[in-house]
């Protein structure tokens, strides 16, 4: 069985990039596997670059197919921020309540349907010393007035789907695994993975 390193220590999005891939011959680790990883300088201009970064530099220390994936939620009212730093979006340290309360702050006065947002994914596959995959996920919806919902991470819990009437955070992680910006993304990459191992084996 082969293994697939995850250029991560966020729990949550490991949890669900396991489940999104499972039924593949993979083996997923993450950097929890690898503490002695060198850091990840995120310095990229765009999600595209991070996933790149993020994936090059591990696959370079463990010599495995590594899988980096950047991800973020760009909001129309504030110019598409957070973007590439929704994870630091209220400061170095910050948490995900932090950054939810800082965009519910700066959104005070915007009604409902001003408040289009896009959750984005971008990840890449690095083999060696080449990338060998690069694919995106999208997910349009609303921000909403309050948070609502426990399940998910980051924005989840303000991340408004009017079709459904529920934010990340209230819906059927079952639903959210069809449609999220994560889900599109590892559809994708799942295929090429399917087709990655039968070439190796």
């Amino acid at each position: 069985m082969f293994e697939l390193v995850v250029a991560t220590k966020n729990k949550g999005k490991l949890r669900e990039i396991k489940e999104l891939l499972a039924g593949l011959p993979f083996t997923i680790t993450s950097l929890e596997d690898y503490p002695d990883a060198p850091e990840i300088v995120e310095d990229g201009k765009s999600f595209a670059e991070n996933a790149l970064i993020k994936a090059w530099v591990i696959a370079q220390y463990t010599e495995k197919l590594t899988m980096g994936e950047d991800s973020g939620i760009e909001v129309k009212a504030l110019n598409n921020q957070p973007g590439i730093y929704s994870a630091r979006f209220s400061d170095p340290n910050a948490t995900d309540r932090k950054n939810n309360l800082k965009m519910l702050r700066l959104l005070k006065h915007v009604p409902l349907k001003e408040r289009q947002a896009c959750y984005r994914c971008f990840i890449s596959v690095v083999d060696g010393e080449r990338m060998v995959a690069a694919v995106n996920g999208q997910c349009r919806g609303l921000i909403a007035v309050n948070p609502k919902g426990k399940n998910g991470f980051g924005y989840d819990p303000l991340f408004l789907i009017p079709r459904y009437h529920k934010t990340f955070g209230e819906l059927d992680p079952k639903i959210k695994a069809k449609i999220s910006h994560r889900a599109h993304a590892l559809k994708k990459l799942k295929k090429f993975l399917g087709e990655w191992y039968l070439n190796r084996s």
